[in-house]
């Protein structure tokens, strides 16, 4: 199994728990923040000039969700 397969099934698996756990998707959104703040932390233990890195990836991400509310796709 690559690396890449192997972090699908994790995330498919955590977001079967989140929802199995808290099932009102309004509920989410304190966990993804908390998520993205462990993910903030991993990459710049590591590096601290990852921060930037990590911005950008946020800025992507906003794009992408702001794509996806405009088309109703990701």
């Amino acid at each position: 199994m690559s690396r890449d397969d192997e972090l699908r099934d994790i995330l498919n698996e955590t977001a079967k728990q989140i929802s199995r756990l808290s099932p009102n998707p309004r509920t989410w959104l304190a966990w993804l923040v908390y998520l993205l703040d462990k993910l903030e932390k991993e990459a710049t233990t590591v590096n601290t000039s990852q921060k930037d890195l990590f911005r950008d990836t946020l800025a992507a991400l906003e794009d992408a969700i702001r794509n996806r509310r405009n088309t109703g796709g990701w």
